[in-house]
């Protein structure tokens, strides 16, 4: 992994076209690699580095996952607009919501998130033995564990004044707790970092 990452960085820096076969470190056969690598921006030495920072608040409706991506991109449409290149992370400032990208087309793929979720993290967890952290509800430790499943935060490149997301992807806050509703429920807290190259 060092290796290739050294390779990236090179061919970045002297701004070629290039078709590299490694080995495979890892395997004892004569596996080989072939890793092609193209730089598709026409020159970066008059680009200048560009830095932003926001934070956003979303309380989710209810429980479950829920599509974000256009309320993140109002917050950074600005900013986007004069990048050529970069990366945008999100970070998540709680312990019982996450973010993940998924489908944006079917809802389903969101309910279904959630249900699977709860199989595989159950709130009777909460009541037969298996959790000790219990005193703060049914939902809450689970909701810790599915947050550490999920993550914390994200990571999407900026292409061309634009989020790189694929067609079907979006952008998720997952609620893991059912007090995280409308009307005295947690409000979510968002760090979006943008840094790339702007002209």
């Amino acid at each position: 992994m060092r290796i290739l990452s050294s390779i990236l960085v090179l061919s970045s820096f002297l701004s070629l076209s290039a078709s590299f076969v490694l080995p495979v470190l890892a395997s004892s056969s004569s596996t080989c690699l072939a890793l092609t690598i193209s730089n598709d921006s026409s020159s970066t030495t008059n680009m200048k580095p560009l830095f932003f920072q926001h934070t956003i608040s979303i309380t989710a409706p209810s429980r479950g996952c829920h599509l974000v991506t256009s309320q993140i991109q109002r917050a950074i449409q600005n900013d986007l607009a004069g990048m050529e290149m970069g990366l945008m992370n999100l970070f998540i400032q709680h312990t019982s919501a996450s973010l993940t990208i998924n489908e944006n087309a079917d809802p389903d793929v969101r309910l279904d998130m959630e249900t699977a979720l709860n199989r595989i993290v159950p709130a009777q967890w909460n009541r037969d033995g298996t959790f000790k952290h219990t005193l703060e509800g049914d939902d809450d430790m689970p909701g810790h564990v599915k947050s550490s499943l999920m993550g914390a935060s994200v990571n999407v490149p900026i292409t061309k004044g634009r989020l790189a997301l694929g067609t079907w992807q979006g952008i998720y806050l997952c609620e893991h707790r059912d007090q995280g509703g409308y009307g005295g429920g947690h409000k979510r807290n968002i760090v979006i970092t943008l840094q790339g190259q702007g002209k």
